[in-house]
């Protein structure tokens, strides 16, 4: 069991039977009464975010999921198509209010972690950082200033991002998925 004190970003719990992943939780104190601990909590079946207060005495259950490597395959009409890695014919589909905002950066044959509760394929999970080509980008201009400049490109899967004026078309960069933010551009051999 995990007390209030115990929520940071990333834990796992079960709340209303459903199991949701806390986005984000900080300690809040007001004059003469218990801390409490306010949280944004994402829920995992539906994708919902909710802002909670959790407080002194509150007990959760962590949410036991089961994760295993799964493969996009493609996208239609907001259904995102995956398949187990070594399993081409055991397929599954999660529509994009579960994904959420992952869904721009995920690409054809990309290997994402699927979370597994009970028995029921419920949410993925994107590598940290995945390598994507830049298909447009404008010319990189620069003004008369003092610190280097951004720009922004559009992705293969279609997401637009900053990045910095000396990246092009056709260079291959590596995005954080967590941030949505350039990370590097990727030498090319």
């Amino acid at each position: 069991m995990l007390s209030h004190t115990d929520l940071k970003k990333g834990i796992r719990i079960i709340l209303d039977k459903e199991p949701y992943e806390v986005l984000e939780a900080r300690p809040m104190k007001m004059a003469q009464r218990r801390p409490v601990i306010q949280a944004r909590v994402k829920n995992l079946m539906n994708g919902h975010v909710l802002e909670q207060s959790f407080h002194q005495g509150d007990t959760f259950e962590e949410a036991e999921l089961l994760k295993l490597k799964a493969k996009f395959l493609y996208a239609h009409r907001e259904r995102y198509f995956f398949s187990k890695e070594n399993g081409f014919l055991e397929r599954f589909d999660l529509g994009s209010e579960q994904i959420g905002l992952q869904t721009k950066f995920l690409k054809p044959n990309l290997v994402v972690e699927a979370f597994v509760f009970n028995g029921k394929i419920i949410n993925i999970s994107l590598p940290i950082k995945i390598q994507l080509k830049v298909i447009e980008a404008p010319p990189g201009i620069r003004g008369d200033r003092a610190q280097g400049g951004t720009k922004i490109v559009t992705l293969e899967t279609g997401a637009k991002i900053n990045v910095p004026l000396f990246v092009k078309q056709g260079d291959i960069i590596e995005v954080n998925t967590e941030t949505e933010e350039y990370a590097k551009r990727v030498d090319e051999k």
